[in-house]
């Protein structure tokens, strides 16, 4: 909050130091407006992601540039201007998987595919976590497999949208229910393989396929699915639930972090706080 008020105090000064040598005619206003809102809706679509820490650094090092260049300060305007003019292709680098997926996504020939971007980015619907998720419902299942020492790793989506993970999976529609989740990731199942991901309380796909995480700091003793589960937790605000097949231990995944609890008490209130 304080950098985006230092931000727009700073904009301040940059457009009235601009209005004694420019006079703004009404496009440069809408060109404003429309960078404006270019912003805001970035800003919506990296909210709760890995990503919103690289854009806070990359507002940082741009107002430093500003500030030392209102001051006179050469040497350091020079370097941190140099640094930003090359930024742009860091960002390329950075986020070259999510541009491919975007790209992929506009230049699809499939109508339906297109329809999809507004989900994509899921720019109305930002703030609407699950709100009817039956938690009890869900984490009966989830004891059920870990007695049974059923391995499975659940994905469910809060904030920003996972529509991009669906098509690497099986698109279905199915409602939460008693043992549902526990007949998926059945052994014999054909859909147990991967992850199963829910929106809301239906499982909207199963054996999708996540990033996994590259994190060097990960205990040598978690496998695949806790690295995936790390993994697409790090990239954004979506919670990961994944049962040790080995052990049927409970791990509970969020930005990137293995939360710690010591019962099924504090489990569900780990749930409460973060859906509902």
């Amino acid at each position: 909050m304080n950098i985006c008020i230092s931000f727009l105090i700073l904009l301040k000064i940059i457009i009235l130091k601009s209005l004694e040598y420019f006079q703004f005619s009404f496009t440069d206003v809408i060109d404003i407006v429309l960078v404006a809102i270019l912003l805001f809706y970035l800003y919506r679509l990296v909210k709760g992601t890995v990503a919103i820490n690289i854009l806070i650094g990359i507002i940082i090092i741009y107002i430093i540039w500003k500030i030392t260049d209102l001051l006179k300060m050469d040497v350091l305007s020079n370097i941190l201007g140099n640094f930003i003019s090359v930024g742009f292709f860091a960002l390329i680098v950075v986020f070259q998987q999510e541009i491919r997926k975007f790209l992929l996504l506009i230049g699809s020939p499939n109508f339906a595919a297109r329809r999809n971007l507004i989900k994509y980015f899921n720019f109305l619907n930002q703030n609407s976590y699950n709100k009817k998720f039956d938690i009890k419902l869900f984490l009966d299942d989830c004891y059920s497999m870990s007695k049974k020492k059923t391995g499975a790793i659940i994905v469910i989506e809060r904030g920003n949208s996972l529509e991009f993970l669906i098509t690497s999976g099986n698109n279905v529609n199915i409602k939460l229910s008693s043992q549902i989740l526990e007949t998926i990731f059945f052994k014999n199942n054909p859909l147990h393989d991967g992850a199963v991901l829910i929106r809301s309380n239906y499982i909207v796909a199963t054996r999708v396929v996540l990033p996994v995480s590259e994190s060097t700091s990960i205990p040598s003793r978690f496998g695949l699915r806790h690295r995936a589960a790390i993994g697409i937790t790090e990239k954004t605000d979506a919670i990961a639930i994944v049962i040790s097949e080995q052990t049927g231990e409970i791990s509970y995944v969020k930005d990137g972090v293995i939360a710690n609890y010591k019962n099924q008490n504090e489990l569900n209130k780990l749930l409460l706080e973060d859906l509902l």
